[in-house]
């Protein structure tokens, strides 16, 4: 797949979950709006597909994870958009093996800078970047593969991703 595809896909995703959020209407009803023109791209709207289900269902978990990390910020004056793309990130670095780290905090920026504030990719980097670090310190970050992390995590943390991603 190649990444304008996955930048499309994920640019969509960030629109959905905004509009989810604001309209309250059923996530089924936003993503049929949001991704109509992803649905003829097979690859694309099942990752866009995941990716949403992904964020919303570890949505609690994910939001303690970016309030450890931005304790001296007040979580609910950072910038919606922020952290929606933040959420992303994060449910990348969780529950993609396949997306090597540096891309997913590239992607997460480079949407930034279309949809949200100037300082928007420094922070989202930052950020992204000290929760990625956290991420490998505790053996939580299940990346292998050619560009990818070269461990693997621990039994235990390979129970709690397969007991919490629906297949």
């Amino acid at each position: 797949m190649q990444t304008y595809k996955r930048r499309l896909a994920r640019e969509k995703v960030l629109q959905a979950l905004y509009a989810y959020e604001l309209s309250k209407e059923p996530i089924t009803d936003v993503i049929q709006n949001v991704f109509s023109e992803l649905k003829h791209h097979h690859d694309d709207f099942e990752f866009a597909k995941k990716l949403i289900t992904e964020v919303i269902l570890h949505e609690k978990e994910i939001e303690e994870i970016i309030k450890k990390k931005v304790a001296h910020w007040e979580f609910d004056r950072i910038a919606y958009i922020d952290k929606i793309l933040l959420c992303m990130g994060i449910t990348e670095f969780l529950f993609f093996p396949d997306i090597p780290p540096k891309v997913t905090i590239n992607e997460a920026i480079e949407v930034a800078k279309i949809f949200s504030t100037e300082q928007s990719g420094k922070f989202i980097n930052g950020v992204l970047d000290a929760i990625l670090e956290d991420l490998k310190a505790s053996n939580k970050l299940l990346k292998t593969g050619r560009g990818l992390i070269d461990r693997n995590i621990s039994t235990d943390a390979q129970d709690r991703h397969a007991k919490k991603s629906p297949r």
